[in-house]
């Protein structure tokens, strides 16, 4: 997780419950999905990623810190029902600082809205364009991103402020 988004200051935006159930698309070694595990205790938090060494650092941690509201799933976000996860089966999805690094942006977009719940809300966060720091490539707009998700009947709820570097938006279904 980059060290320039504060996870817990960017939870406190988010107006979670202990019962909802979330999912963290690209969740790397659980930069959001543990402190997302810990306010939604009587949840769940489904922690998806790709690749193995994230997830296995992720294991980890859970035992370590004694979490046990975490599904970690393996698999490829970009691509349809790439998830795994049923149909408007989670209140959240929280896609931190991963548009970025993926080729189908789009994609990521539409699996994030086919599996959230009717009023469910999609957190996007991410490296605002013209950022000093952080990486040059991939980089994609906030207006862009609402403009897929807008493409897909998503509708912006709010914008909020995810630090010197990033945007954050929330869509809702």
């Amino acid at each position: 997780m980059n060290t320039f988004v504060n996870p817990e200051e960017i939870l406190d935006e988010l107006e979670l419950s202990p019962t909802m159930l979330i999912a963290d698309f690209g969740c790397g070694s659980g930069g959001f999905t543990i402190p997302l595990a810990k306010r939604v205790d009587e949840g769940l938090v489904y922690s998806l990623d790709i690749m193995e060494a994230p997830l296995s650092s992720l294991k980890g941690r859970l035992l370590m810190e004694k979490i046990n509201n975490v599904k970690i799933i393996k698999c490829n976000l970009e691509t349809h029902k790439g998830s795994t996860l049923s149909p408007e089966s989670v209140d959240m999805v929280v896609i931190p600082n991963v548009l970025f690094q993926i080729e189908n942006k789009g994609g990521i977009i539409i699996e994030a809205l086919r599996i959230l719940k009717n009023s469910g809300k999609l957190v996007i966060i991410d490296w605002l364009t013209n950022a000093s720091q952080g990486p040059e490539e991939g980089r994609i707009a906030k207006e862009e991103v609402i403009r897929l998700a807008k493409d897909q009947g998503a509708q912006l709820l709010k914008e909020f402020d995810a630090g010197k570097y990033h945007y954050g938006i929330i869509l809702t279904k």
